[in-house]
């Protein structure tokens, strides 16, 4: 039976982790914790929060003295790590919050684990992070795991940061970690300030959908439980001291993603097309906006036959369903 401590919980990917985790495999003991910022919606685990192998605790990982007597209590064999902040606008506007948690954060689990796992066998902590570490790209190319960091933003520097306290943990400390570094996802619970969300909930209340510079950004989208089936994978059969890359396969401009979740919600709620696409409204551009991303997932394909089983559309149709009717 694993032990398993899982942080971030009750946000967005962390929740649907949790619950995969827990019905999935009913012979583990999870721990969620979570201190349920803004973010958070801890109504997204009502379905397992009387499980016998679920517990949750209110615990936020700035707080070292707390963190480390839960573990020490508890005696976690593995953490997967993804407490984090991680809007980009909000990281602009304070960046420092975002080093707290996402660098201090993640350095007081390490110490935790370093202090208390006194053998290392058998143990695991799996640090979940993004693409966005590796900057911006053109045209052409994609992310690999050996492409050289290039954050842009406090948060992809923050992340950044984290990923290589990860690392020099397992080359000093020798603390047996995995590292995934994902596309942007989309799905079901994801807080209203995400692009999705925005453009979905604007359409629900009628309201200006706002596009930054000319919306031809491209990003790769990654279902959620895509993300999660992969997570599974990594954590269970991931090499120790790796890096894997999961990415969705779906590269798409802003406007051209936005003009998919118009479609799909005129046909959902029999408001026409036309009167949707005059919602668009072009605002000025976030500062130091990468251009694309794109993710090169072609390593945990190859090691663990892992590619998205969620078809774009559809899963873009399911998000859209959820927010209608929540």
């Amino acid at each position: 039976m694993k032990n398993i401590l899982i942080t971030g919980g009750a946000g967005f990917i962390g929740s649907h982790v949790v619950n995969f985790f827990v019905n999935k495999y009913s012979h583990y003991k999870i721990t969620n914790i979570d201190s349920l910022t803004y973010a958070s919606n801890y109504s997204f685990l009502s379905s397992i929060d009387k499980k016998e192998n679920y517990v949750f605790y209110d615990l936020d990982i700035r707080d070292s003295n707390k963190l480390e007597e839960l573990i020490k209590k508890e005696n976690y064999d593995s953490i997967i790590h993804l407490a984090a902040e991680s809007h980009v606008d909000n990281s602009i506007k304070n960046p420092t919050l975002f080093a707290e948690t996402n660098i201090l954060g993640t350095i007081n689990l390490l110490n935790s684990v370093n202090k208390i796992w006194k053998s290392k066998e058998g143990k695991r902590f799996y640090h979940i992070s993004t693409d966005e570490v590796y900057g911006t790209l053109g045209a052409t190319g994609s992310f690999k795991e050996t492409t050289p960091y290039d954050p842009r933003s406090p948060y992809s520097a923050s992340k950044a940061s984290s990923d290589h306290f990860v690392r020099s943990y397992y080359h000093t400390y020798e603390i047996p970690i995995l590292i995934s570094n994902c596309s942007n996802n989309f799905g079901p619970n994801q807080h209203k300030e995400k692009l999705i969300p925005v453009v979905i909930n604007s359409i629900i209340n009628n309201k200006k959908i706002p596009v930054y510079g000319n919306g031809l950004n491209i990003r790769d989208w990654l279902y959620v439980q895509d993300h999660v089936n992969a997570i599974d994978k990594i954590f269970h059969d991931g090499s120790i001291g790796e890096t894997y890359n999961i990415g969705g396969g779906n590269e798409l401009t802003n406007l051209e993603l936005i003009k998919n979740i118009i479609k799909i919600s005129a046909s959902l709620t029999k408001k026409s097309e036309s009167s949707l696409n005059e919602l668009i409204e072009y605002v000025s551009d976030r500062k130091g906006h990468d251009y694309r991303y794109s993710i090169d997932y072609s390593k945990i394909s190859n090691f663990f036959n892992w590619k998205p089983k969620f078809e774009f559309e559809t899963a873009l149709e399911q998000t859209i369903k959820w927010y209608l009717h929540k």
